[in-house]
């Protein structure tokens, strides 16, 4: 049975990306808490895909898969974490998802917002509270 896609963005949503940009093949940051379960959690559901920026760069779509089967590993063993990176899925272009979660979208409701207003959005990690 086909489940839908779910897309998922790779910095700032999974990866905490605290250090910002050090390159497609450098990921030195941790998971952002309840990531590795939700990822578990949600294959239940959704057929999982992993699109980013670092998906059209040498080296990205491999760091990516090694940084997520390590912390894979360290969160839920090395038989589930074979499993679950299995089931996840590395995009090159934006798949036709039913959902994507990305730090750095809003959701468009049919009213276009003022573009000036755009200029204050903040990822959720960057909002001041």
């Amino acid at each position: 049975m086909n489940k839908p896609i779910l897309c998922l963005d790779f910095d700032g949503v999974l990866h905490s990306y605290e250090s910002g940009w050090k390159g497609a093949d450098v990921i030195p940051d941790p998971p952002v808490p309840g990531a590795m379960e939700f990822l578990r959690d949600a294959t239940e559901y959704f057929d999982l895909w992993i699109f980013s920026s670092r998906s059209h760069q040498l080296g990205g779509i491999d760091a990516m898969r090694v940084w997520l089967k390590e912390h894979l590993i360290e969160t839920f063993g090395v038989e589930t974490a074979c499993s679950l990176a299995a089931q996840i899925k590395m995009a090159t272009d934006k798949p036709a998802a039913f959902l994507t979660i990305d730090d750095r979208t809003m959701q468009f409701t049919g009213v276009w917002p003022n573009p000036s207003d755009l200029l204050t959005f903040k990822p959720w990690n960057k909002s001041i509270v």
